[in-house]
């Protein structure tokens, strides 16, 4: 009759504590509800920059493939160049575009000597390069975050854990009570600071490895259409001396 007592007001204990996240958040020490927000903020960081690279990565996908379209269809250059170079909106129009002035310059100067090529040339890639750089870079963001969110998040939850356990055997010595009802609400909410650790470290680490994997290779196409407009320019530069 007595255990069936106690297991009643140990189950009405229990029952008097919301288990919900919102009610677990609530009743948790402010160290771990500090720690909490500092996840939950993390984590919409987080798929913000996803998105937005995302966005970003799918945009300048679309235009590249747009932009070489023109590019190869045997249209002037020149005309090309009249129309992009007032806002290039892409990293490969930027890059066309910067090698075109640097032409044009060339042009305007009338270098003619196997020496004048060689430095036009060298003028012309080493342009594309710095330019290529800093669209890639403009590009990624804050991609870099993501690696950061996703390494960090977990002992920042860890420590959120840690601690709402030290509150909860704190409780239990101030209390010298050892039954469920004690125990379980604390250890449940330090607990939930590891899952949102997890939450906003999981999507941060797989989206970081996607969305490099993807800028490294759009880094690769565009550096492919430098080599190739530059080896074209060089073509023009040997005619233009005979």
């Amino acid at each position: 009759m007595d255990q069936t007592l106690e297991a009643t007001e140990l189950a009405g204990s229990v029952a008097q504590h919301d288990f919900s996240i919102i009610g677990m958040f609530m009743q948790a020490d402010w160290v771990v509800k500090l720690v909490m927000l500092m996840l939950i903020g993390a984590s919409i960081w987080g798929w913000s920059i996803i998105f937005n690279t995302w966005k970003r990565m799918k945009e300048a996908r679309g235009k590249a493939n747009q932009f070489e379209d023109v590019f190869w269809s045997g249209n002037s250059l020149d005309d090309l160049y009249a129309r992009l170079k007032a806002a290039p909106d892409h990293p490969m129009a930027a890059v066309f575009v910067a090698a075109m002035r640097e032409w044009q310059r060339s042009l305007t100067a009338r270098t003619s000597s196997a020496l004048d090529k060689v430095t036009v040339s060298d003028r012309i890639y080493k342009v594309m390069h710095v330019t290529t750089q800093r669209e890639m870079e403009r590009l990624e963001g804050q991609v870099a975050y993501l690696a950061t969110i996703g390494s960090a998040s977990p002992f920042v939850g860890l420590f959120g854990t840690v601690w709402g356990i030290m509150n909860a055997f704190t409780g239990i010595a101030t209390a010298s009570d050892t039954s469920l009802a004690t125990v379980a609400p604390g250890i449940a909410e330090a607990l939930l600071a590891t899952a949102l650790g997890l939450i906003a470290a999981i999507p941060s680490v797989i989206a970081y490895n996607k969305l490099s994997n993807d800028l490294g290779r759009y880094g690769m196409r565009v550096e492919g259409f430098a080599d190739e407009f530059a080896a074209i320019l060089s073509r023009q530069l040997d005619e233009r001396s005979h």
